[in-house]
């Protein structure tokens, strides 16, 4: 359980200091936005799989210190991670897990990630959004985050767990 928490804390640490050098608004934002707690959180899944209890404790955990330093709406992206992997945790279970899989997964909860957030955007009419934006947001977000992705999966396949990805 330390490896994949070493993961995670490696990866909210680059979230916060890519944050500083990339713009983060909506109608600048770079091809390079970076989630990468979010998909640290979705690699590390197969990890957990005799541990799920603790795998949902960690995703907890980090969505509410995701909260806490990097957002100021507190139980947001708690609930949204907590959302995302549960959803996603089907999908692990469903599939084989390989290279290709991993960048469908990752794609696949940035897209959830986004819809969900997008949505309460909606609902709570906090900010005017679209559909146009919607697809600018996803697409800003694809590139480094599967980058990452694959790196993490490389990483975690060849570490000399019990556990390992296949």
């Amino acid at each position: 359980m330390i490896i994949p928490l070493i993961i995670v804390i490696i990866s909210f640490l680059l979230d916060g200091i890519l944050s500083n050098y990339l713009p983060y608004m909506l109608g600048d934002l770079s091809l390079f936005t970076p989630y990468f707690t979010l998909v640290s959180i979705i690699v590390i899944y197969p990890l957990f799989v005799k541990k799920i209890k603790n795998y949902y404790i960690l995703v907890g955990i980090t969505g509410f210190l995701y909260d806490l330093f990097y957002t100021n709406l507190l139980f947001t992206n708690t609930i949204f991670f907590l959302l995302v992997t549960y959803i996603i945790s089907f999908l692990y279970k469903k599939m084989a897990l390989n290279l290709l899989t991993n960048i469908f997964i990752v794609i696949l909860s940035l897209f959830i990630y986004h819809a969900i957030f997008v949505l309460c955007l909606f609902i709570f009419n906090v900010v005017p959004i679209n559909f146009e934006k919607f697809l600018y947001l996803i697409l800003h977000s694809i590139i480094l985050n599967v980058i990452y992705g694959e790196v993490l999966y490389l990483i975690c396949k060849y570490l000399p767990t019990k556990r390992r990805l296949n």
